[in-house]
């Protein structure tokens, strides 16, 4: 025992300063009155500005259903970088699956086009899960290898298939079979009637309910089921608490008996499959045929929606409705217009909370930006086409630029696992 009034030194790192402080969770009720908040203001931008698009059933259906490739891609980027791997390769994954979808459903009928998708879309998270669990290959550049497979086997496939038949040719599949949608007999129309007298606030809400209720795509219906699926999957099953292990400190679930080789390939190949799944969406039910580069770049939009969403799916879902709004607004320039003045207004409010934490560079950004789109909301009448086309893209640019800087990656995420070795 030390007798000098020194504190004996220790080889044990003091770990009080390296605990994260744990972000406060919304609960329900206080996201539900965000959200009607948020439509207020919406409301009150509609009125100012004279575009009813902004929150019209319309422009919420597409946002909807363009939403839902996106989110695909962000659930397989989150089931697979859970387990550890990092998978950048989402793009090519959906591009096989709008191949797989359109082969399927052209033989075989719509719903077999949903499982074509899928599993061409596992066949990329195979090599990329080959490529990095088996072998340790980097995780880019094996993602970037599977999006370069995705785009030229897809052309390849689509030549063989797809040339000589009725409306198809060697970038295209003929029409394909469409996909059930449902509607809430009743409901849809007194909703769609209610909004089109367009009543301050009241016919907004309508507005948006009537998108959850009319002309809904099952496969829709499906992917909003299957994030609920993966959340209590992968946050209330012992299979789900041993895959997020894996990405968290692989060599410590080693030691409790856990196969990380198993689940980060398993991880991988469902991966794969939701990303093969978004793209299905684009060939079965967003266009009903295939294209060559149908996708758009969208994988890369859904690993934005799953960093936005801080690797958490019911995030990442509120994350793709934002993008897949985005991406619907596009085809209505004056709504493209109109939010030039409320993205501004949300800058400058961003700016000032960041400003009232302390955080003057982000701030300053913030509102800089917000009052120069301001600016050009009264200072012009249109949006030129090419800015118009780009406002999915530079949206994700600006929520990723601006988003909390308390987002937090799985600890062993991107890295080489080998069994025996030590962390």
């Amino acid at each position: 025992m030390s007798t000098t009034g020194v504190a004996p030194v220790t080889d044990r790192p003091d770990r009080r300063r390296s605990v994260p402080r744990r972000r406060r969770r919304l609960s329900g009720l206080q996201i539900a009155g965000l959200a009607v908040l948020v439509l207020l203001f919406v409301s009150v931008l509609r009125v100012v500005t004279g575009e009813n698009d902004l929150a019209s059933s319309g422009a919420l259906a597409a946002a909807l259903g363009l939403a839902v490739p996106i989110g695909m891609a962000g659930l397989g980027g989150l089931w697979s970088e859970r387990a550890g791997v990092v998978n950048i390769g989402l793009e090519g994954m959906m591009i096989l699956g709008t191949w797989g979808a359109a082969f399927f459903a052209w033989h075989w009928g719509a719903w077999a086009g949903i499982v074509g998708a899928v599993l061409l879309g596992m066949i990329g998270g195979a090599i990329h899960a080959l490529a990095t669990v088996v072998f340790g290959v980097d995780h880019i550049v094996s993602g970037v290898a599977v999006n370069l497979i995705g785009m030229g086997g897809a052309k390849y496939l689509a030549a063989r298939a797809f040339t000589g038949t009725p409306g198809g040719g060697a970038t295209q599949s003929p029409p394909l079979p469409h996909l059930p949608d449902v509607t809430v007999p009743g409901l849809s129309p007194a909703l769609t009637s209610l909004e089109g007298k367009h009543i301050f606030f009241v016919s907004d809400v309508a507005g948006v309910l009537a998108a959850f209720v009319t002309n809904l795509s099952v496969l829709t219906i499906i992917a909003a089921l299957l994030v609920l699926v993966s959340w209590w999957v992968l946050w209330r099953t012992t299979f789900g608490l041993r895959l997020r292990s894996c990405g968290e400190n692989p060599w410590s679930a080693e030691s409790l008996g856990v196969n990380v080789y198993l689940y980060k390939f398993l991880a991988v190949l469902i991966s794969g499959g939701f990303a093969g799944l978004g793209g299905g969406f684009l060939a079965l039910v967003a266009a009903n045929v295939f294209r060559d580069g149908q996708t758009g770049g969208r994988g890369y939009i859904g690993l934005a929606a799953m960093i936005f969403g801080n690797w958490r799916p019911g995030s990442l879902a509120a994350g793709s409705l934002l993008f897949g709004y985005f991406d619907a607004v596009q085809l209505r320039g004056g709504a493209v217009h109109a939010l030039l003045l409320v993205v501004g207004l949300l800058l400058v409010a961003f700016g000032v909370w960041q400003l009232l934490r302390r955080n003057l560079l982000g701030g300053v950004v913030a509102i800089v930006i917000g009052v120069g789109l301001g600016w050009s909301f009264f200072a012009t009448d249109t949006v030129p086409g090419e800015l118009t086309s780009a406002a999915p893209y530079i949206a994700t640019l600006l929520v990723l630029g601006l988003a909390s800087q308390a987002l937090r990656m799985p600890a062993a995420d991107g890295e080489v696992y080998r069994k025996g070795e030590v962390g």
